[in-house]
């Protein structure tokens, strides 16, 4: 297969501490007792680095999943927060960029903007963004609030949120602070802006008390796969996580979220797209499907039918096991991840699953089994044939599913030349290939000269 000279993007995603499975914890590979201790957080990330991955991503969310019992008894609720754990990191790797689940619903965009032009002025410039809306109403009771904010309103929110966080972080033009001793000038006031940013859910009048971080703007990340989500990722995100699935649903989301770029002035290069991938490895097909099996079997059925009735908004608890789920969910007036239900709708019209299948197939929806060569074979199929720019690689547990990739699949593609053998950059904009993002008043600035001359 071609790859045409260019390098695959990868992210190693911890989707949960222990792994990416929600019964990961369990695996017999697993070091669940480590989840408080930040060495086993450094571990993975220096393996991460090693194994020349673009970044760490680090998801989060801003509640314990309480809404069933099993989600106390058997699932982990355990999440260190992100700002602490990725400036942690920042001090004990040198290369890997550094990303983060953060809300727009739950936060405001000072506090937001302030954090990350620390992490990336930290970091040396390797600070990325998941721009999530949240999405239970768990969430909203720890917050003040008895319901969920709706999805559209949600997204309407996200997208002011971001455009004043990326004002604030446009505070400081690139010369702005002098550190003049002499005179005593510390800035140019001429080069600090206030953004006065109103909008119909934020007023932020700025400027922000950080100088303008390194990359211009840490790298923007979005995961939505729902008609409003993959408008924001057509509009502002520079990563896009994609759900995975079929290859042909991976190309169709592909093409879609692509083809949306020229309406915003952008350009397919401008956006790169990694769908999740969780490979499960094995020395022989036979052997992988042992591995397989270990994964399947970790979740006991209570959990993996609680976690169904979650993502469906209907308690499944009361249909037999054995026979099909008697009815489609609806997605009129349902207020979760809409790209999620979707793809439940789709399983149930195209596959004749019993319910406890199904309730198996959610909770394992993006293992692919196989070994080391077939897993490079389908991350290439994808790359190489228009459906991904790379993958977030998730893992059944944590760390040595990690180190089994780096181990065995990384060298495969390194030696087919899709996958960097050293780093060439040391920003993450340097890893993706994606430009710095002009400061808006230096732009307004020089434009202005040309129109005065």
């Amino acid at each position: 297969m071609s790859n045409d000279n260019r390098q695959l993007a990868l992210g190693a995603m911890m989707f949960f501490p222990a792994g990416e499975h929600i019964s990961s914890w369990r695996h017999p590979g697993s070091e669940a007792e480590g989840l408080l201790d930040f060495n086993y957080y450094k571990r993975i990330a220096q393996t991460a680095e090693r194994g020349r991955f673009d970044m760490f991503f680090y998801a989060d969310e801003l509640y314990v999943w309480d809404r069933f019992e099993s989600g106390i008894s058997h699932a982990n609720s355990i999440r260190p927060e992100p700002f602490t754990l990725l400036s942690a990191l920042a001090a004990v790797t040198s290369h890997i960029g550094l990303a983060a689940t953060i809300s727009t619903t739950y936060n405001d965009p000072y506090h937001i903007a302030r954090k990350l032009a620390t992490l990336d002025h930290f970091s040396g410039g390797r600070a990325a963004w998941n721009i999530v809306t949240s999405q239970t109403d768990e969430e909203a009771r720890n917050f003040g609030k008895e319901r969920h904010l709706q999805h559209e309103l949600r997204y309407e929110r996200a997208k002011e949120f971001v455009e004043a966080t990326q004002g604030l972080w446009d505070s400081w033009e690139e010369d702005a602070l002098l550190f003049d001793k002499e005179s005593g000038y510390f800035a140019d006031k001429n080069k600090l802006h206030n953004l006065d940013y109103e909008g119909t859910h934020f007023k932020v009048k700025g400027p922000l008390n950080i100088s303008r971080p390194p990359q211009g703007y840490p790298v923007l990340i979005q995961a939505g796969a729902s008609e409003a989500g993959k408008e924001v990722a057509a509009a502002t995100a520079e990563i896009v996580f994609a759900p995975g699935g079929t290859f042909a649903e991976g190309k169709a989301l592909y093409e879609d979220i692509k083809g949306r770029l020229a309406k915003y002035g952008r350009s397919p290069d401008e956006i790169k797209i990694l769908p999740a991938l969780m490979p499960i490895i094995g020395a022989t097909t036979e052997e992988a499907a042992e591995q397989l099996a270990i994964v399947e079997n970790l979740t006991p059925d209570r959990l993996a039918l609680d976690l169904l009735s979650h993502y469906i908004g209907v308690d499944v608890s009361g249909y037999p096991l054995d026979e099909p789920l008697p009815f489609l969910p609806e997605e009129e007036g349902f207020n979760q991840s809409k790209s999620g239900l979707q793809r439940i709708r789709r399983i149930l019209k195209e596959e004749d699953l019993t319910l406890i299948q199904l309730a198996k197939r959610i909770v394992s929806k993006r293992a692919f089994a196989g070994t080391p060569e077939q897993i490079a074979d389908h991350i290439e199929e994808w790359f190489s044939n228009g459906a991904a720019d790379g993958f977030n690689i998730a893992f059944t547990h944590l760390p040595g599913a990690l180190d089994d990739f780096v181990a065995e699949v990384v060298p495969i593609l390194q030696r087919r030349g899709l996958l960097r053998l050293e780093y060439e950059g040391t920003t993450l904009r340097d890893h993706f290939g994606l430009s710095k993002p002009e400061n808006r008043y230096s732009q307004e600035k020089i434009t202005s000269g040309i129109a005065e001359r």
